[in-house]
């Protein structure tokens, strides 16, 4: 009786934590900027590629534009499936599926609102990618083909 109430208990309060993809935005990354900001939700992107690297990462801010660019770069003509989510609690997490990120893990420098990037092994065909962020920001996330890059837009 105590057993079952315990485990009742638990899966309470697990689920009381668990992301509620029905209150969550949920949209489809474009292969072109749309110039529309968004500051929580989900993304995804489906993608034939089987096997990718993650080759780079890098970051540009032009003052008059109001955001800094951030780009992954990957060694295939398009990118790879992904799923990606922003948090409330400054964090943007982006799963890539059937990748991998070259030896030395890619940083930025000199970033406005990135305060870190953390590249996780998730397992031996996914790669998570995770920003931590210095404050309150939105995204503007499209990608670029040929070859493949996701770019994101941080204001």
């Amino acid at each position: 009786m105590k057993l079952s109430l315990l485990i009742l208990c638990l899966f309470t309060v697990i689920s009381a934590f668990a992301q509620n993809l029905m209150e969550e935005r949920i949209w489809r990354v474009s292969p072109r900027k749309k110039s529309i900001f968004l500051d929580s939700g989900v993304f995804h992107k489906n993608s034939d590629v089987k096997s990718s690297n993650i080759v780079g990462l890098r970051n540009s801010a032009v003052s008059g534009r109001g955001y800094e660019r951030i780009v992954v770069d990957f060694n295939t003509p398009a990118i790879p499936k992904l799923y990606g989510h922003i948090t409330t609690n400054k964090k943007l997490s982006i799963d890539f599926f059937d990748t991998a990120v070259v030896a030395a893990q890619p940083q930025l420098k000199d970033s406005k609102f990135i305060k870190s990037v953390d590249f996780i092994n998730v397992d031996t065909k996914t790669i998570t990618m995770e920003m931590t962020l210095k404050g309150k920001t939105s995204f503007d996330i499209f990608y670029l083909e040929n070859p493949g890059r996701l770019v994101i837009d941080v204001r």
